[in-house]
């Protein structure tokens, strides 16, 4: 199996650093290309009326989007590896999904927060929606920060 083309979507949290390292790593031993993908989801903010406050909003979501696509981009070039970065708006699920099926991804890695019980129940898991319907393989790295809470 080649994993010459990797998506990894980021959020920039601390959890997600880890699945950057790991697909970082994948990219060295395949000589792949990582693409870092940032979603700016705005859903939360759809049915607001467009007033300064949520204009805001959206220049934080892209200040942040820039800035975790961008930490992965230097973790990539610091091992020698080709490097995208892409930002899309959308509900993250539906963007990552459609953007691993768009860009014909080897496989996609990414984090995960860890939650179970009734947390998982609640807040959704971004990550188990693409498991289950990513038509690609999906590497779900679980940062070590996630395993001590």
């Amino acid at each position: 199996m080649s994993f010459k083309k990797i998506l990894v979507p980021t959020d920039g949290s601390e959890l997600t650093k880890y699945a950057v390292d790991k697909a970082i790593e994948l990219a060295e031993l395949s000589g792949g290309k990582v693409t870092a993908l940032y979603v700016l989801d705005k859903s939360i903010y759809a049915n607001s009326p467009m007033d300064t406050a949520v204009i805001n909003v959206y220049d934080t979501l892209e200040k942040e989007g820039k800035y975790a696509t961008g930490y992965v981009a230097e973790k990539a070039r610091a091992a020698g590896v080709d490097i995208e970065e892409k930002l899309v708006d959308g509900v993250p699920a539906k963007v990552i999904l459609q953007e691993a099926e768009s860009g014909s991804y080897d496989i996609i890695v990414m984090g995960t927060l860890g939650r179970t019980g009734i947390s998982k129940l609640l807040m959704g898991s971004v990550a188990e929606k693409i498991i289950q319907n990513a038509k690609c393989p999906v590497m779900v790295a679980k940062s070590p920060i996630a395993l001590k809470e």
